[in-house]
């Protein structure tokens, strides 16, 4: 588990390839090797992962002192980790940088000597690490292996003055920790820190986190804030947890328009259909029922719209939920706005019906309405959209009209 979180991080952070990478892409110091054909050997061999042929081959290339022998080194130290050897792993390391003190490799093998230092137990200093992608990977090593001794380290980080990259990915590492602790530290950066950014980041990692205890952090701040900036960013965080109670509430209860705008649209995206239909129902609020028919649209609750564009008794409601069953162009919603046309006198709530019918280009629809109507205004507002579809329905209704 350790290994895995370790990797994860690594890989998150950097730019080191320490997976089945493609090894001959200018990656990793910008090195293109193509001439050697030994050199080009020994990363097939990485390729396939013959951990034991790539050591013999990038030992060879080494001991040749050509152009590529700092570049066979790191990857024969690599190699070397790979295959549990992680001794001599450092053993090259220290080659390398005893016979090439310049060598685009050494930040490489830096990092790659933290993660075989960690993988063998030693523990690693962050603050003794000058690099600050380095320092990172020193402290999610610590982290894996003693986090109390980690987090006085990352509580300064985010403290002091350090550059936002820095801060940003250290907040990361203590997202990772489950510790009370660690969790404490990043409620106390989304309740009260100063940095708009670093406070917005960390209320989302709470999010993600998706434990009992921070969505009650979460809450409670939600609760004792009064900065809409912060609330609208604790409903995202809790979109992201999946959260839809705590949002149904917020969409229920919330005074600022914005607010509670915002809720419906992160319930929406939670796929909670069933609350937003809950919602609708309790809700007075013509304006906030029809944001509620747009939520309804974005997660495709067609069925849901077609009741409301049957049985709502608000026509501005009926025609929201009809336009909408028209932009979802599904040619099975026909059969309902065919209905609503033929039983609702509304002639708002009739051409609405048309137009839908039109967005869908629904030809056939639109022909059994004109064969039927027996107003000449509404006879007229169909064949003038009919015109505009392209199917052998209106080509045949049309010829039927010149005869």
């Amino acid at each position: 588990m350790i290994r895995n979180s370790f990797v994860f991080f690594f890989l998150a952070v950097s730019a080191f390839a320490q997976s089945s990478a493609p090894w001959r892409s200018n990656f990793l110091g910008g090195q293109s090797t193509r001439g050697d054909s030994e050199y080009e050997k020994g990363l097939s061999a990485l390729d396939a992962r013959q951990w034991d042929g790539a050591i013999a081959t990038f030992s060879d290339v080494a001991l040749r002192k050509g152009s590529n022998a700092d570049a066979a080194l790191y990857w024969k130290a690599y190699a070397q980790n790979r295959a549990g050897r992680r001794e001599e792993a450092l053993n090259t390391i220290s080659d390398l940088r005893a016979g090439f003190p310049s060598s685009r490799w050494l930040k490489d093998a830096q990092a790659l000597e933290l993660e075989v230092r960690s993988q063998a137990g030693s523990p690693v200093n962050p603050n003794a690490q000058p690099d600050e992608d380095l320092k990172l990977i020193a402290l999610n090593s610590l982290m894996q292996s003693d986090p109390s001794q980690a987090l006085p380290i990352l509580q300064k980080l985010l403290r002091e003055n350090n550059s936002p990259k820095l801060k940003e990915r250290a907040l990361f590492v203590l997202s990772q920790n489950s510790s009370p602790e660690g969790r404490k530290t990043l409620a106390d950066l989304a309740r009260n820190s100063s940095d708009i950014e670093l406070q917005s980041k960390a209320i989302r990692y709470m999010g993600l986190m998706g434990n009992a205890e921070t969505r009650a952090e979460l809450a409670s701040l939600y609760k004792s804030t009064s900065d809409v900036r912060v609330k609208r960013e604790i409903l995202k965080s809790f979109m992201q947890s999946g959260s839809r109670d705590f949002l149904l509430n917020a969409a229920k209860t919330e005074q600022n328009p914005e607010l509670r705008e915002a809720a419906i649209k992160q319930l929406a995206m939670t796929g909670g259909q069933d609350e937003l239909w809950q919602l609708y129902q309790s809700e007075t609020s013509v304006d906030n029922k029809e944001m509620i028919l747009k939520s309804m649209f974005m997660g495709g609750n067609s069925t849901r719209l077609a009741e409301i564009a049957r049985t709502e008794k608000n026509p501005r409601l009926r025609i929201a939920a009809i336009k909408s069953l028209g932009l979802m162009g599904r040619r099975d919603n026909g059969d309902v706005l065919v209905s609503i046309y033929r039983t609702d006198q509304n002639r708002d709530v009739r051409s609405a019906v048309l137009n839908s019918l039109f967005l869908q280009q629904n030809g056939k629809a639109m022909v059994d309405l004109a064969r039927n109507e027996k107003d000449p205004e509404m006879k007229q507002q169909i064949v003038k959209k009919m015109a505009l579809i392209q199917s052998k329905e209106v080509t045949d209704y049309m010829m039927e009209v010149l005869r």
